[in-house]
């Protein structure tokens, strides 16, 4: 049976990181790259939500709910909220997270 893109994905992570990573490590993984940080530097509380956001707006992008407005002084990238989102559900929200993680990976030639 063929994997889906997502198993795919954790697959590959999995193997790159040495162990498996839900949601939410995925979407952090995603805002370090972005921010160009690494695991370095002990990030407070506040701040790994801030970094979770850069993943939800960069991942968004594409679809037109943000547009990147640049890195402020201290070099953290920001967005501005071009259209509202509509209503979701759960499993809807879920699908087009998912959806949007993996063609952030195509785009970034990590899966095929």
């Amino acid at each position: 049976m063929e994997k889906s893109p997502w198993q795919e994905l954790q697959d590959k992570l999995k193997e790159r990181f040495g162990n498996e990573m839900d949601y939410d490590a995925i979407l952090f993984t995603i805002g370090l790259q972005e921010l160009g940080k690494d695991f370095q530097k002990k990030f407070k509380k506040d701040e790994k939500l801030e970094i979770m956001h850069i993943a939800i707006c960069t991942l968004l992008e594409p679809f037109g709910f943000y547009e990147y407005v640049g890195r402020d002084e201290d070099g953290w990238p920001h967005w501005n909220t071009k259209e509202t989102l509509p209503f979701l559900d759960a499993k809807q929200q879920n699908k087009l997270i998912i959806d949007s993680i993996i063609e952030y990976f195509r785009k970034n030639n990590f899966l095929d």
